[in-house]
């Protein structure tokens, strides 16, 4: 948490519970880290990574599914007397999201239902971004320090060998040039542009804490300042 400006919260789709949103909650007050709500597929034993509409799921499903969880995290933070700050979608329904417009905008409409001044955390750029734009909801880029990228601008699959990022020298190579010059070099070498307004590491990658330490080490180095999206109202 020290290390952190915003923490992604598992709503108890994928994994987390009551006891684990309270204890995270309150660590993140403590370090005065931005909330967010980490809603997802209901699916722990997959951990939200597979995507399952077409299989047991239809688009329309997804609004009950996310509000019930972001509704869950809301009054949690309500008992603590704080508020929620932010919505990212994990996993296979955030990858989905990226480049279904029919999903998109169902999260949307669902994250705007339920407080319009949330904040939308998503893949830098993608579809889910032009359909936050509509209503509005203010969008926040997002980039990741731990994951490679295809050409189009997408994340590399997780069934793909070269998808995660272990190599510390890697993982802040891929920082530094993305918060600098605005672009990430893809699988096969290609030069994509994305904008970049927060910075994920996954908090259950095997170098999670190593890597958090060094991206904000790295930025401050560079004398970049660190802090959750803030936007006057």
């Amino acid at each position: 948490m020290p290390f952190i400006s915003s923490a992604n919260i598992a709503c108890g789709g994928h994994a987390g519970n009551d006891n684990t949103m309270r204890t995270t909650v309150e660590l993140a007050l403590k370090n005065g880290v931005a909330i967010g709500a980490h809603p997802s597929y209901n699916d722990p034993e997959n951990f939200g990574r597979r995507d399952l509409i077409g299989i047991s799921l239809r688009v329309d499903d997804i609004p009950s599914i996310i509000f019930e969880q972001i509704d869950r995290l809301r009054n949690i933070c309500i008992e603590f007397g704080t508020t929620l700050h932010h919505v990212k979608p994990h996993g296979a329904l955030y990858n989905r999201a990226a480049k279904d417009p029919e999903l998109s905008n169902l999260i949307c409409k669902t994250i705007y239902q339920i407080d319009p001044s949330l904040f939308l955390y998503g893949l830098s750029d993608s579809i889910l971004k032009k359909e936050a734009a509509s209503f509005p909801i203010k969008f926040i880029n997002e980039v990741f320090a731990d994951r490679t990228y295809q050409e189009s601008g997408l994340l590399t699959p997780r069934t793909d060998a070269h998808a995660l990022i272990e190599s510390d020298e890697k993982a802040m190579q891929q920082v530094i040039q993305i918060v600098k010059t605005g672009s990430v070099t893809a699988l096969n070498g290609k030069k994509i542009f994305l904008s970049a307004d927060t910075i994920c590491v996954h908090g259950d990658g095997r170098k999670a804490l190593e890597f958090v330490r060094l991206v904000n080490t790295t930025l401050k180095n560079e004398k970049i300042q660190i802090a959750a999206p803030s936007f006057v109202k």
